[in-house]
């Protein structure tokens, strides 16, 4: 359910403008914004010069139109130039922060060009993982030294030394 049937836009800005909000109608392929897809489509604009962000988002519109969006790469014609733009987060009103709108900066290419595709993994690493650190629970761990379970329970108590009998031993 990472795709959307609502209606897309974009605003590119630029040094010399924007291209205020453009509707992406024609991609490419026959059904635009499915899951693990790679939409193209063209904006025809004037040239805005070296391009600085872009807000995409979508009308809220039609059944299953939450969207998860990676990232949108813009090939600029005049200059033969590569931006991107990585989001990688959802664009819907029943995730994540609740917005269907983003605002992108471009990722610069030229310091460290993983650096924040990689703070993008992380995020969502810990938003996978964050359901275990949450008030009322109690994570445990296998000790292989003690062949027991380290707990560390919500009042902030930990039993370092695993209890063997534990019937909530279970290995994560």
């Amino acid at each position: 359910n990472a795709g959307t049937e609502a209606d897309v836009y974009i605003c590119i800005y630029g040094e010399r403008g924007d291209t205020g909000s453009r509707q992406l109608l024609r991609s490419q392929k026959p059904k635009k914004f499915l899951k693990g897809e790679v939409d193209t489509f063209a904006v025809e604009a004037v040239h805005l010069g070296h391009l600085g962000k872009i807000v995409i988002g979508h009308n809220g519109l039609g059944s299953g139109n939450g969207w998860f969006l990676d990232k949108v790469v813009i090939k600029d014609p005049v200059t033969n130039l590569d931006y991107t733009f990585l989001c990688h987060r959802w664009l819907d009103q029943g995730q994540d922060d609740g917005n269907i709108a983003r605002e992108l900066t471009v990722t610069d290419a030229s310091t460290f060009p993983g650096r924040q595709e990689l703070e993008l993994k992380r995020r969502e690493a810990w938003a996978a993982e964050k359901w275990k650190f949450q008030e009322g629970n109690t994570l445990q761990f296998y000790n292989k030294l003690t062949s027991g379970f380290l707990c560390l329970s919500p009042d902030s108590r930990v039993d370092a030394l695993g209890d063997k009998t534990n019937k909530y031993g279970k290995v994560f």
